[in-house]
């Protein structure tokens, strides 16, 4: 049975995320926006993008209220959560960069750990709270470098600062889910997603902000590692499955466990092909080249098995690695044209939510 969200559960649900000002965050809101819920949004103050702040672009913000504050700080955490009495939280703040746990490791772990421990704390504190989704990463797994998807039950032991410290955010979790909330009252899962792409991600050191940046400046794509595979999805497909698996488990908490949230296996590609589909979609003579640059060591091959979310919810990725890039552009284009993104993530955001994968083009399939 293919489960779906349901649009009626979200009218008028009250909503808290944290992270809202982050890259998913935004997105995240927007969706819960459109689908008619409340939310509340606490994270740090909105990161300075291109020399503006993105959510304060007009009508971007789509929270109800937002709270800014660190999920380090549990009193003010607390009295967020307090004050706005949710049914439904998602975990999304984060120090989600690898450079920058290798940089600064104790304050990637302080975030990513205590974080997420306060954050719980604040769940267990409160009567409210009926459902959550803590979201970590695909790079929780202890990497072997296999050619076939980790699955749920693979060991977590994340190699780098960042990746250790949502292995740990995992085990928290956990060790909640069975302990303190062990009599059922509350519904916790926690979903790993792989690398996802879309509008408005200006994080550096990722490859296709990277190619965003070059493309609108004019210069080739520098790839730093052109082999290495990823698996590579729209944004908006592992959010549709947090949505889902939050609303599932609010109704039945048989549904609260962990679960990969990937593409299919023909959009892990390689690093090189993803610059040159993106080079292709982009236009204007657009090209990447190889480039060698000093950076922290990466995996060379990660996938998910994400078997497990398909057979509880049916659940499969609606857009394929080259609409992904395609709605990507899109919204790039006309961020630096100064046109209206939000009305562009709405849009993007409804045709997905009626089943944009029917209305691909021949050239998407």
């Amino acid at each position: 049975m293919a489960y779906r969200v349901t649009p009626s559960f979200w009218a008028g649900k009250r909503v808290f995320v944290t992270g809202h000002t982050g890259f998913k965050g935004m997105w995240l809101c927007r969706m819960l926006a459109v689908l008619g819920a409340e939310t509340a949004g606490y994270a740090l103050d909105a990161p300075t993008v291109e020399g503006e702040e993105l959510l304060r672009m007009p009508g971007m913000n789509a929270c109800r209220r937002s709270i800014y504050g660190d999920v380090r700080n549990l009193d003010a955490l607390e009295k967020a959560v307090r004050g706005w009495q949710p049914e439904i939280v998602f975990h999304l703040a984060a120090q989600p960069i690898v450079s920058e746990g290798y940089r600064n490791p104790e304050g990637t772990y302080s975030t990513n750990v205590m974080g997420t421990v306060n954050l719980l704390e604040c769940v267990r504190q409160t009567d409210t709270v009926k459902s959550v989704v803590n979201v970590t990463t695909d790079k929780v797994y202890r990497n072997r470098e296999w050619v076939w998807g980790y699955r749920e039950r693979d060991d977590l032991d994340g190699f780098d600062p960042y990746a250790s410290s949502k292995s740990c955010s995992e085990l928290v979790t956990r060790c909640y889910r069975r302990s303190f909330f062990a009599d059922g009252r509350v519904a916790i899962s926690t979903a790993r997603a792989g690398n996802v792409i879309g509008g408005g991600d200006f994080a550096h050191n990722r490859i296709v902000p990277d190619c965003i940046r070059a493309a609108a400046q004019g210069k080739p794509i520098g790839v730093r590692n052109p082999h290495s595979v990823r698996p590579y999805q729209h944004v908006l497909d592992p959010l549709y499955a947090y949505l889902l698996i939050a609303e599932m488990q609010h109704r039945d908490i048989k549904f609260a466990d962990s679960y990969n949230v990937g593409p299919t296996e023909s959009d892990c590609v390689t690093t090189g092909e993803l610059a040159s589909m993106f080079s292709e979609i982009w236009g204007d003579g657009q090209a990447w080249e190889a480039v060698e640059r000093e950076m922290p060591p990466e995996s060379n091959t990660l996938r998910l098995d994400c078997a497990h979310l398909r057979s509880v919810f049916g659940w499969s990725p609606q857009w394929n690695i080259h609409r992904a890039l395609k709605k990507t552009i899109e919204w790039a284009k006309i961020y630096f044209s100064q046109g209206d993104v939000a009305l562009c993530m709405d849009h993007q955001i409804e045709e997905f939510l009626s089943g944009g994968k029917a209305h691909e083009e021949a050239g998407d399939a």
